[in-house]
């Protein structure tokens, strides 16, 4: 393959990777409505340290675990946020 055709892979990769984000976006936003509705706090540090080890668990590189965690903890960051913003009707 040429660096054309690794970059053409990566373009795909990364319009599916904003698929995903965004998917996962909406979900959060409507546990976030859950949340809101029952009182629960948007922050879960439990939730988010299983989904840590997971993810570390399922990892088989080329990044490693530390890596994978700070990818993880800013998409959840995001989404924390959102569901933030939202339950403030913004």
């Amino acid at each position: 393959m040429t660096i054309d055709d690794y970059r053409r892979e990566i373009n795909r990769l990364d319009s599916e990777l904003l698929r995903i984000f965004n998917e996962r976006a909406a979900l959060a936003l409507k546990i976030g409505e859950i949340k809101k509705e029952l009182g629960i706090p948007v922050y879960d540090p439990e939730r988010e340290k299983r989904i840590f080890e997971t993810m570390s668990g399922a990892n088989r590189g080329p990044l490693e675990n530390d890596a994978i965690i700070r990818l993880f903890e800013r998409v959840i960051d995001e989404s924390r946020r959102l569901e933030r913003l939202r339950t403030k009707g913004i």
